[in-house]
């Protein structure tokens, strides 16, 4: 067996980066991919105001808009709906802000790394 390589400073930086990233993913709690939005539209009455003002549209309505294997599914959902989701969406969010970090972290890691083979 191989005795244990020293950990320099920097990888030690790193590996608490990478825990504090961890830490705060961990904590998240639900998370709903896609978009929460608002939307207006018209109908189909001819003679409605809606056809000829656009500030006079009807709604606005909730939409949750996703993608789902390459076709993007939409959802209305009520008011009460988009409160009580909104947080998921924003966990969704932050999600994805952590995992870019996460993985700036490793390539930097991975470019101070002597090993790391060079061009």
């Amino acid at each position: 067996m191989s005795p244990p390589t020293a950990r320099t400073d920097t990888t030690l930086d790193f590996d608490a980066a990478r825990r504090e990233l961890t830490d705060q993913i961990a904590a998240l709690g639900p998370t709903l991919p896609g978009s929460l939005v608002t939307r207006t539209s018209r109908c189909g009455n001819r003679g409605c105001h809606c056809h000829t003002d656009p500030d006079q549209r009807h709604g606005p309505y909730w939409t949750w808009t996703r993608s789902v294997a390459g076709k993007t599914i939409t959802r209305a959902l009520t008011d009460e709906q988009a409160e009580r989701y909104r947080p998921w969406f924003d966990n969704a969010r932050r999600l994805r802000e952590l995992a870019d970090q996460l993985k700036q972290l490793t390539i930097e890691q991975a470019e101070t790394d002597d090993q790391w083979p060079t061009t």
